[in-house]
């Protein structure tokens, strides 16, 4: 199978992100870049998480063609292409409907950042895009004109979408936001959250530049 990897890949994480409650019903989607090819692999439309097999998975590349696959791909298509184009580091995409993460997007509010963890999507506060019709191009113009230098951008009433360099990462990043946006949440409703100073998040950005394992370096 054509990309099997990859679509192994997305359906194993589709199902992750169901059962994480990232997601609801068929709402959200997923995707994996190989640059080399040009090709993405990307969940279809309206199939059920624990539904969907690896040749249901469809095959595109950044212009929209459809390479490989019987089904019709995710209608967030269009939002998964343009992060690709906009960021040479982007290598999954995934796009979720998480409950917190969607009530600061229905709030008018971005993502502040109440906790270091924020400094995993390269930034200080995470950018809210205005409200654009689901599925089509002009969310998608709308999600990277709002995005900058960051990883993830909110959809004003709708949900969020982040990347990452691998699917491990970039569903990682999911969740680090989620909980930040819970933690958000649950703070203003108490009262008034602190918020970390720029020098803080500063001395977080750089630390998370060295965060985790270092990479295995390459045979010569």
């Amino acid at each position: 199978m054509f990309m099997q990897e990859e679509r192994e890949q997305v359906v194993s994480y589709g199902r992750k992100m169901s059962q994480d409650r990232l997601t609801a019903g068929t709402s959200g989607n997923i995707s994996i870049l190989d640059r080399e090819k040009g090709y993405m692999a990307i969940s279809p439309s309206g199939i059920g998480y624990f539904d969907v097999r690896p040749e249901d998975v469809v095959i595109m590349d950044l212009d929209a063609n459809i390479v490989d696959g019987n089904r019709k791909p995710s209608s967030e298509w269009a939002l998964h292409t343009a992060f690709y184009k906009k960021r040479a580091d982007a290598g999954a995409v995934v796009h979720t409907h998480s409950i917190f993460c969607t009530t600061l997007s229905v709030l008018g509010e971005p993502i502040r950042p109440v906790h270091y963890m924020m400094a995993d999507a390269g930034v200080k506060e995470i950018p809210l895009a205005p409200y654009v019709t689901f599925g089509t191009k002009e969310l998608a113009d709308a999600a990277m004109q709002a995005i900058g230098g960051s990883k993830a951008v909110l959809l004003a009433n709708h949900g969020i979408i982040v990347c990452g360099e691998n699917i491990e990462s970039a569903y990682g990043l999911a969740v680090n936001l989620e909980f930040t946006a819970e933690i958000q949440w649950r703070a203003e409703a108490c009262g008034t959250p602190h918020v970390l100073t720029d020098s803080e998040m500063d001395a977080a950005l750089l630390r998370f530049r060295h965060y985790g394992q270092p990479k295995e370096k390459q045979e010569k």
